[in-house]
């Protein structure tokens, strides 16, 4: 078989992402204290960086409603790539409206700065035993309100039930304590009392045993229910924990209905407790959250959404110390250097910008689209997702799902993380708007709850009712919703009905 050399030519299509685009990605997904850190970096790293001690850059621009346009106003030198020592920044590439799911490689250390991709040479690492830094193998310690989430991500997985477990998990104190004015929490964030305490049953289920209690009769009384040790008798010694604290055992005693010896084996059962659950986790300074995007009512009933400037790290480009270093310098490799230092520092004030006003049309359309949660309440949180806010905004979804990890929302009903505004949609059997997964949620619970023992919904009977009212749901999804709230099945409500009917009359 003789073997032939021959000329082809082949023509396809290839996405091809910068250096400077791949870095403008890593900092959008990047929260406001990472983005911090990296900035300091490239500030001890670039000679021809400075941090800007002026003027916040984003007061130069009026605040934007929620049905405003683009931004507005005078920018700040800052942030305004055109100067004529900024030419170079037309070969930078940060345009983040058409970015793919896969386009950006996957780790990313703040502490590598720009080098990586300004000298565009590859990094040698050494692997000798003195380059390594055992500190970087120690476990991170877990804090009670990370332990308290992680639990919480796997029992909740109601959007509107997860926006309030997540809102009643910081309010909880280092000792493992909520406060007891639950209804403050439902006010201001428009829930219903009974979906409150809801939530917080399932996050008294949590570990530690005791977390989540109002008081300390209630946080030994979760601690006995685990251990399955709660009767009427120790109910009524927790009733009596004043009693218990002023040593008066003798009406102590008379109170509860027990003898002494049993008292007593009560009292070093309760000694055994723990009253501060949440100390075993430490006295861990907690890291307060930073909103990204402040959202406040407008006089004429809108909202005004603008960034949180106290977050955006403002930094300038040193041109005169560059014109007068660049004079100087004669080795072509000081000169390549200077140029390195160039693009890197034009980079990353674009860059900056650029995140900036990317994470504020996120926010402005998130806004938009929950418009009726701010005003409202949890129940009016309507079906969103990642596509909806990048077809509004003509972005794409990848560039969406970034702006929204570790990003926060100020709102007048509390700090929310913006990914906990995306719920699902349940589709309309006729031409009508797709129903939100929590309002669907409620009307099962609404359904059930006006049940009689002689008429009991079974959930075909539930999804028929639904279809009736507009909303195309099946049988299997109303089950899949009525355990996630955890309400028994029909057979054993009717059980339970007809139990509650006998029992006045036995």
């Amino acid at each position: 078989m003789a073997l032939l050399q021959r000329l082809e030519l082949r023509q396809g299509q290839q996405l091809v992402m910068t250096p400077q685009l791949q870095q403008a990605i890593r900092l959008l997904q990047l929260s406001n204290i990472e983005l911090n850190a990296f900035v300091d970096a490239e500030l001890e790293r670039n000679p021809l960086l400075e941090r800007d001690e002026g003027t916040p850059a984003a007061a130069h621009a009026e605040p934007q409603s929620a049905a405003g346009g683009p931004l507005n106003g005078r920018e700040a030198d800052v942030l305004d790539p055109s100067k004529p020592a900024l030419d170079v920044s037309e070969m930078l590439d940060t345009d983040l409206d058409n970015v793919y799911p896969d386009a950006a490689p996957q780790e990313f250390s703040a502490a590598q700065g720009l080098g990586g991709w300004a000298s565009l040479r590859p990094r040698v690492h050494n692997a000798d035993a003195d380059d390594i830094n055992l500190e970087e193998y120690v476990a991170s310690h877990v804090s009670l309100r990370d332990h308290l989430t992680e639990q919480m991500r796997l029992a909740v997985t109601d959007p509107i039930e997860r926006i309030v477990a997540q809102h009643l998990i910081d309010l909880v104190d280092e000792a493992g304590y909520l406060p007891a004015d639950l209804g403050s929490v439902a006010d201001k964030l428009g829930a219903p009392g009974e979906l409150v305490e809801r939530v917080l049953s399932i996050l008294q289920s949590f570990d530690p045993p005791g977390v989540c209690a109002r008081s300390l009769s209630e946080c030994l009384a979760l601690q006995l229910k685990d251990q399955d040790r709660f009767d009427p008798q120790i109910a009524r010694l927790l009733d009596n924990l004043e009693l218990l604290a002023a040593h008066d055992l003798v009406r102590l005693r008379k109170a509860v209905g027990v003898d002494t010896d049993e008292l007593a084996d009560m009292i070093a059962e309760i000694k055994r407790l723990s009253p501060k659950p949440g100390l075993q986790f430490g006295s861990v300074q907690v890291q307060p959250v930073v909103p990204d995007i402040l959202v406040r009512p407008a006089p004429d009933g809108s909202w005004i959404v603008e960034l949180n400037t106290e977050t955006l790290p403002r930094v300038l480009v040193n041109r005169s110390y560059y014109t007068k270093v660049s004079k100087t310098a004669r080795s072509e490799k000081d000169k390549s250097y200077l140029l390195d230092c160039l693009q890197s520092a034009n980079w990353l004030v674009k860059s900056l910008d650029q995140r900036a006003r990317t994470i504020l049309r996120v926010g402005e359309e998130i806004v938009r689209q929950q418009d009726a949660f701010l005003t409202y309440g949890v129940r009016h949180l309507r079906p969103l997702n990642l596509r909806m806010i990048a077809e509004a905004i003509s972005m794409h979804e990848s560039t969406i799902s970034r702006v929204t990890s570790n990003k926060y929302m100020a709102t007048p009903r509390g700090i929310f993380e913006l990914k906990y505004f995306f719920t699902s949609a349940i589709p309309s059997s006729g031409s009508g708007e797709a129903h939100s997964s929590e309002a669907v949620r409620f009307l099962i619970k609404q359904l059930i709850d006006a049940e009689t023992s002689n008429g009991v919904l079974s959930d075909e009977a539930i999804a028929e009712k639904l279809q009736q009212q507009g909303i195309d749901i099946a049988r299997r999804t109303i089950a899949k919703y009525r355990e996630g709230m955890r309400i028994p099945s029909s057979v054993q409500r009717r059980r339970e009905k007809r139990l509650a009917q006998r029992t006045p009359s036995a």
